[in-house]
């Protein structure tokens, strides 16, 4: 006959009883480590998408930057009016940098007694701009513009077509146009 505590389980049964709690613990801390293990990951996956949103953020965000600094450029560059025309190459040069600054500083005197003499007239639009490349210091894009052009010889005025490629550099938290070529 087995033994019986005071509290009415005989030994066998106590042994078995803590042999089951034991096992219980045992699964009990493999569950609990791996309800941990996969918050941890699940965190970390969180994480990792999070980073990924901001960087496909950052980046439609920069490209939208980009565009509008050479759509901004290109209404500069192909509106002008000889009576304002010293106004209207500030801002031009507002949004150059580098070898576009130089050459349409360069130019400015000249191209001002030119449009003067013509009464010259012009009111740009931009149809279609597209970015081909951006990183975050540098872009490259195509802008195709139309500009309306009055002056003495031709008043009722012409339609002129741009294809222009613009490179654009980012300084000092702006993006400025560094380069203008006239593509076909």
């Amino acid at each position: 006959m087995a033994a019986r505590w005071t509290h009415g389980m005989t030994r066998t049964a106590g042994r078995t009883a803590t042999r089951l709690v034991s096992r219980l613990d045992g699964t009990g801390r493999t569950i609990t480590a791996t309800l941990v293990a996969a918050a941890v990951a699940l965190l970390a996956l969180s994480g990792y998408f999070a980073h990924q949103v901001y960087g496909q953020h950052q980046e439609e965000q920069r490209r939208q930057d980009v565009l509008s600094a050479a759509r901004q450029t290109a209404v500069n560059f192909t509106s002008l009016h000889y009576k304002t025309y010293k106004a209207d190459s500030r801002n031009v040069l507002n949004g150059a940098t580098g070898r576009f600054k130089k050459q349409f500083s360069a130019q400015t005197e000249e191209l001002t007694k030119l449009v003067t003499q013509n009464k010259s007239v012009s009111k740009g639009q931009v149809l279609e701009a597209g970015v081909v490349r951006a990183d975050e210091k540098t872009a490259r894009v195509l802008v195709v513009a139309d500009s309306t052009v009055k002056n003495i010889s031709n008043p009722r005025g012409e339609t002129r077509n741009y294809r222009l490629q613009l490179d654009l550099a980012h300084e000092h938290g702006r993006w400025l146009t560094s380069n203008v070529e006239f593509v076909a």
